[in-house]
Parts: C-alpha cells; sequence; structure tokens
C-alpha cells in the first residue's frame, strides 16, 4: 500500500439516464442478490472537479461473468476482466468495475471488495497504459467509487450524476441539509425546498450567446439564483438590438453616434465603442443575483479557447442560431455528457411581397442519450461551408443576393421559447418533472396558436452521439472540438 496514495482531487460520475436504467435493472432485479457490470468510461479534467463519463455498460452474466470469490461472495472472472480491459485501453478508456450490495441511501465496499482493489488495481493500471481503474458500488440510491491512478494515486468518488429530463445525484451517504432558507427565495424554495435551492446555488450554467434569446436567458437564471453563469457572445450592441436584449439602454448602442443620419465615419467609431452584449447581460446577472458568479467571454464558441471554457458546465444553453455554434454546442454535450438545450425562433418573411408566413419557436432539449442535432437534420453541412466561407468568397459563391440580410425577430418570440426551457432547466434540475416526460422538441405557431411536440431521431451510426467506436461521445478531453484555433 506504500505505493498508492489517496489524493485530495474530487471525481464524479456521469452517467445518461438510459445507461443508468439498464444497469439498475441488471444490479437490482428483485432477487435482493450481487450483480456486477463494467463501465467503459471518458475522462474529463479541469479545474472545478474531474468527471468519468460513462460511454459503454457491459453486463457481466450471473455464473458466467460473475461467479462466486475466490476470498470475498461474488468476484468478476479474470477472464472477462482482462478483455473488457484490454478493449478500454484501446479506446483509450477508464475501466470501472461495478457491483451492488443492499440498502438505499448509504453504501460503501466492504473489507472484502477494498482488499480485491489491493490485490489487482495496480497490475489492471499496468494494461490500461495510463487509463484511471477504479470500482463503483451502488445501492439503489447511492454509490461509492475506489478510482485508481498511475503514478501511485488513489481517489474516492464524491458524487454520479444520472442525466436525462431529470437530474439525478448520487452520494455515498446522504449529504447534509442546507443550513437555512436565504429569505430572498421564500417564494420559489417554497416549490422545490432549500435543497434545491441550494443545488440551484452550486450549478454552474453555460449559456451561448447573449442576443435577444441569451440576455432573456442570462436573466431569468439569474433571479432562479444559479451561482454560477458561463456567457459568450462576440458581438457588440447595435441600435436594432434595443427592443430585444434585456437590460441594454441607449447609450450602451452610443445611439448618438451611430444614428442613420451620422456620416458613415461616425457611425463605425460608435459601432467599435458601442457596449458589449456579454457585458450587458452581466450587468442584468449582478442585479437579478448579486452574489451569483457571472464570467464573461467576449469571444465566439468556436474558437478553441472558448468552447473549452464550456467543457466543465452542469447544463448548457445555446442561443446563438449558426451552424457552427450548433455544431460546437452538439459536441459539448455528447463529449462532455452536459444536459442542454437549444432555443430559437423563425420568422420567415416572402422576400417578393413581404407576406409574413409560418412564424414558430422551438424550444430542443438535447441530451447525449436522446439523438443529437446532426440526427435530426439541425446542422447543414452547407450552411456551415458558408458560414466558413470569408465575404469575398460568399458573393463569388452566390451564396445570398444580398450581403446585409436581416432575419425578423421580436422579443415576445424569444421569451416563448426561452421560458420553456428555463422551466425544463428547473424542474429537472430540482427533480420535480415529471417520471414520464418525454425528451421531444416543442414548436409553437403563434400565429396560429397551435403547439405540438417533434419527435428526435437517434441514428445508430452517427459521429457524435451513438457508441461506434468513431463516436466522440463520452470521449471527454480524449477528443478534440470542432473548433478554431483563433
Amino acid at each position: 500500500m506504500a505505493r498508492v496514495a489517496r489524493v485530495a482531487e474530487s471525481w464524479s460520475l456521469v452517467i445518461p439516464a438510459p445507461l443508468a436504467a439498464q444497469l439498475f435493472a441488471h444490479l437490482f432485479p428483485g432477487d435482493g442478490d450481487e450483480h456486477g457490470a463494467v463501465i467503459a468510461a471518458g475522462v474529463a479534467k479541469s479545474a472545478g472537479g474531474n468527471r468519468l463519463l460513462a460511454r459503454e455498460l457491459i453486463l457481466a452474466r450471473d455464473g458466467l461473468d460473475y461467479v462466486p470469490g475466490e476470498r470475498g461472495y461474488r468476484m468478476l472472472r479474470p477472464e472477462f476482466i482482462t478483455r473488457h480491459a484490454l478493449a478500454c485501453r484501446d479506446e483509450g478508456l477508464a475501466y470501472l468495475a461495478v457491483h451492488n450490495h443492499g440498502g438505499t441511501d448509504w453504501v460503501d465496499f466492504s473489507p472484502d471488495d477494498l482488499a480485491s482493489h489491493e490485490r489487482g488495481y495496480l497490475a489492471l493500471l499496468d494494461i490500461l497504459r495510463g487509463q484511471p481503474v477504479g470500482a463503483l458500488v451502488f445501492a439503489r440510491q447511492a454509490v461509492a467509487g475506489d478510482i485508481w491512478f498511475p503514478g501511485g494515486k488513489r481517489a474516492r468518488l464524491a458524487d454520479a450524476r444520472i442525466i436525462g429530463p431529470s437530474i439525478q445525484r448520487l452520494f455515498p451517504s446522504p449529504p447534509p441539509r442546507p443550513r437555512g432558507r436565504d429569505h430572498t427565495y421564500d417564494r420559489q424554495a417554497r416549490i422545490f425546498g432549500d435543497a434545491g435551492q441550494d443545488l440551484l446555488a452550486k450549478t454552474k450554467v453555460g449559456v451561448i450567446g447573449a442576443g435577444g434569446a441569451g440576455s432573456l436567458l442570462v436573466e431569468y437564471l439569474a433571479h432562479l439564483g444559479v451561482g454560477w453563469i458561463v456567457l459568450a457572445d462576440p458581438e457588440r450592441l447595435d441600435i436594432t438590438n434595443l427592443p430585444r436584449v434585456v437590460g441594454s439602454c441607449r447609450w450602451d448602442a452610443r445611439t448618438w453616434f451611430t444614428r442613420e443620419t451620422r456620416p458613415d465615419w461616425l457611425r463605425r467609431i460608435g459601432q467599435l465603442l458601442a457596449a458589449k452584449k456579454v457585458m450587458i447581460a452581466k450587468r442584468v446577472a449582478r442585479r437579478g443575483h448579486p452574489g451569483g458568479r457571472c464570467e464573461t467571454i467576449f469571444g465566439d464558441v468556436t474558437i478553441d479557447a472558448v468552447a473549452q471554457r464550456f467543457a466543465d458546465c452542469d447544463y448548457l444553453f445555446l442561443a446563438a442560431d449558426t451552424n457552427q455554434a450548433r455544431l460546437v454546442f452538439n459536441a459539448l454535450v455528447h463529449q462532455y455528457l452536459i444536459p442542454g438545450y437549444q432555443v430559437g425562433a423563425k420568422v420567415p418573411v416572402d422576400p417578393a411581397t413581404g407576406e409574413v408566413g409560418s412564424v414558430f419557436t422551438v424550444s430542443r432539449p438535447i441530451m447525449p442519450s436522446s439523438g443529437c442535432l446532426w440526427c435530426n437534420g439541425l446542422i447543414s453541412s452547407e450552411g456551415l461551408q458558408r458560414e466558413a466561407a470569408t465575404q469575398a468568397e460568399r458573393n463569388a459563391q452566390r451564396y445570398v443576393d444580398d450581403p446585409e440580410v436581416t432575419a425578423p425577430s421580436v422579443i415576445t418570440l424569444n421569451a416563448t421559447a426561452v421560458s420553456q426551457a428555463a422551466n425544463d432547466f428547473l424542474f429537472g434540475l430540482t427533480g420535480l418533472i415529471s417520471g414520464d416526460s418525454s425528451s421531444d422538441y416543442l414548436r409553437f405557431l403563434p400565429r396560429n396558436r397551435e403547439a405540438w411536440f417533434d419527435e428526435p431521431r437517434k441514428d445508430p451510426t452517427c459521429t457524435e452521439c451513438s457508441t461506434i467506436s468513431e463516436s466522440r461521445l463520452a470521449r471527454g478531453d480524449s477528443f478534440s472540438l470542432p473548433t478554431k484555433a483563433s
């Protein structure tokens, strides 16, 4: 044991809800006995905490793969362990052995369990060639973990998150209750309790885009009491943004300089001096939640250094409507197993007649297990190519006749999409969402006062969200994001 020392690093496990349901059905079939499995997991490290990202579940067959133990009650057969440890090594994944104990909300390893780790895990580390090796033991509403690393390091699992429409948290034992209620949040804590309010305060939420939809999201999240908001947008405020960007004022748009009656050179100066959208949103966040943290990034999420700052968020919102932003958001959700939401509004107008078409808003939960934006045709390859081109290249290829095409927009449409997304986030995070709720996309048509749900599709060969060898699902830090260096 002199070669293995406990480390103070925090480690969590993230499991997509369908995989967790399959695991729990195997571990707790109702026979009161012990069962085994293996989880192959990606690894993601950050200053805020490290995560094991469950990518694949291998169930051990009772009597064949999971057999009576030589020194304990049950064990995985050595051949089963070796086969799947080698597979994890080849895929660059962590190897996690799983079994269950009785009980509900408290669990820990037995002395026999710990002794087996000490006998075998140093050898497994050699097989894995740099990837972590560990064990997980589950009760029905609890989990404990013993994680081993190269270089003689070892850590306990702090918690696990099961992510889907509802986000469930498991701990080795029940966490301490919050000390007391902040009277500021008395009315909403009456819905989801002090524990729910405390959870909001400890949650890190990323918002991509600080325009009409993004600024509303920041306002809602701040007033809910979300403790940490990360916000990115590369644009400054324009006078035409004033009716939609929450918290903006005419001075932010430098309207004295940018009026249409001003000379072009003066208007350009005004545009350069206009307030950054992220700073306006930060001002709104501070007013809504003075004790919260709002981390602003004046930059595009398609730049790698910007995208990486969202990789350890607990939840993501996409409020930027470009194909490149969708591409990066989609990758973050699936590569790092972060539940997300895409919001938007569309007002089609016939360019010849000016007639307004079928106006609609969309609120799309994008979960790592429910089908991605690629699977559902919501990222356009042609659009990615167009957005990557320079203006001169666009003109030469005649992507658009008018380089200054501006889509119609109105704040009330943004609010329709955003409020649904914020509600789903709130009820999912605090466990109040119904157990039979779906991850369908909501489309609302305000002109007809109609709404319907689109069931997301999932391609079993998708290189983003499937478990084929080439996919980025749960790969964590071992895969590159689809971003630019600068």
